[in-house]
């Protein structure tokens, strides 16, 4: 099969980019802990009389406070430094070698800690793929929307709310495939899917497809197709695909899943 180059290339720098998020210093591999907390004031460390015990950095690494809004400080013995918001990202603040961060869902709040000094998980030796195939790069219709709530589930088993602001279309073996977006990322449509492959192939619970909307079009390239957060750590808490993204036939593109 002849693949343009140009697209090989943009493909391989994809996958390269997807590699380097993965394995950053704020990357999922190097997770240790997530805890749910409600609001109040804890110390913090790996020792056993920690109020909340962690798995990185020193026995005492300083106090926790949340408040009732969900805005956070930390102590590490200078005062109070107050969690500082990011870009599609909770709240974080670093701390020596760890990086703490307070996420919510569905108004729970928890502390996430990444160890900024361990080298990611361990075994962890790249992400697999199925052989690029331009023939899954799809052309989909695009359909925008007035927002629609839907409850979709998690991992965890935590329901969680999301809207749904359009929906993509495409033919496939003869059949209307349409999928929802349940997730925005970078202000582009990301579509929680699993098909065929999934539990066998691919890893089980679900892959992520963000598109790319060009007028009336989305282009849905599967190649792109990766493993959510939870196939690397136990510590994140990922959604499940909505039924329309249930698909009955296999989608042999995009990252597999052998670990």
């Amino acid at each position: 099969m002849s693949i343009d180059p140009a697209y090989q290339a943009a493909h391989d720098a994809w996958r390269a980019a997807r590699l380097a998020a993965l394995t950053a210093e704020d990357g999922w591999l190097h997770l240790t802990d997530r805890t749910e907390v409600n609001p109040g004031r804890y110390r913090v460390g790996q020792a056993a009389d920690s109020q909340l015990q962690i798995h990185a950095g020193p026995d005492h690494l300083g106090v926790l406070e949340l408040a009732a809004d969900g805005s956070a400080t930390f102590d590490s013995g200078a005062g109070p430094v107050p969690f500082q918001p990011q870009p599609e990202n909770p709240p974080r603040l670093t701390v020596g070698d760890l990086l703490l961060e307070i996420s919510s869902l569905e108004g729970q709040a928890a502390l996430r800690v990444r160890d900024l000094a361990a080298p990611g998980r361990v075994g962890f030796d790249g992400i697999e793929a199925f052989p690029l195939d331009p023939a899954w790069r799809i052309e989909a219709g695009w359909q925008a929307q007035e927002a629609e709530a839907l409850t979709i589930d998690t991992i965890a088993g935590i329901a969680t709310d999301v809207a749904i602001k359009g929906r993509a279309e495409f033919q496939h073996d003869g059949q209307t495939v349409t999928l929802l977006p349940t997730h925005w990322k970078g202000g582009k449509p990301m579509f929680v899917i699993r098909d065929a492959t999934s539990g066998k192939e691919t890893y089980g619970a679900s892959r992520f497809l963000i598109g790319e909307i060009e007028g009336d079009k989305v282009v849905l390239d599967f190649n792109r197709a990766f493993s959510p957060p939870c196939a690397f750590t136990d510590h994140a808490v990922c959604p499940l695909p909505p039924p329309q993204n249930r698909l009955g036939f296999p989608i042999r593109a995009g990252e597999r899943w052998a670990n």
